[in-house]
This record gives structure tokens, sequence and C-alpha cells, in this order.
């Protein structure tokens, strides 16, 4: 998918409306619209990447911010005591349905195991 054609990097980019809960210079976070928890938001990096096998060992810097913003994201909405899951879809098969990384970070509801 292009970048001109992908809808986070539009969202990104201001062309396309979104529920901002964080912005920095690496990544964005915002409300999933269908979301499958009572916190369920998207930490989304800046740059297009279509996903985490698109990464190489220069974003792993990265791949760690987004982690930590999501952490940080759950525990400023109250979810540190009963926890949150974090999650990347890679592929079709797996769940991805929009082909630029992304980090599910869900809270408020028990998680069960496995996942799907």
């Amino acid at each position: 998918m292009s970048e001109e054609s992908c809808l986070f990097c539009k969202i990104i980019a201001g062309q396309i409306a979104g529920n901002f809960v964080h912005q920095d210079e690496r990544c964005v976070v915002i409300r999933d619209i269908h979301p499958q928890a009572p916190m369920h938001v998207l930490v989304i990096p800046r740059d297009h990447l279509e996903s985490l096998d698109d990464a190489t060992q220069n974003d792993e810097g990265l791949l760690g911010h987004l982690l930590r913003v999501g952490a940080r994201v759950a525990n400023d909405e109250g979810h540190a005591e009963n926890g949150y899951r974090s999650v990347v879809n890679t592929g079709a098969g797996a769940g991805q349905s929009v082909f630029h990384l992304h980090v599910h970070v869900l809270a408020g509801r028990v998680m069960n195991w496995p996942p799907g």
C-alpha cells in the first residue's frame, strides 16, 4: 500500500479526522473506531512501515518507543492495576486490516487466552 492511499498516513497528515490521545515527533495515538475493549487505542508511527516484517534494525528504537507510549497511555487512563494488552497484528491472516504498522492497546475488560 502506498503512503498516499494509507488510512493512517491520511489521519496523521490531518486529511481524515482521528480521535487523538497522544502525539509526539515519532508517533500518534488514536482511539480505535471499532473498539474491542472499553479502552482500545492504536499507537501508530508517523513514518509509514507496512508491518512489523518491514521494520529493520534501524527501527528498533521506534518499536520500543511505540510500546512505551502505549504503556504510558494505558497507565494514564487508569489501567495499571488491572493490566492491559498490547498487540501487533502482522499480515492479513493475523488480522492486520490497515497496512501501516500499529500497536493495539486494549484494557478495561478481562483478556482471555488464547486471544483468537
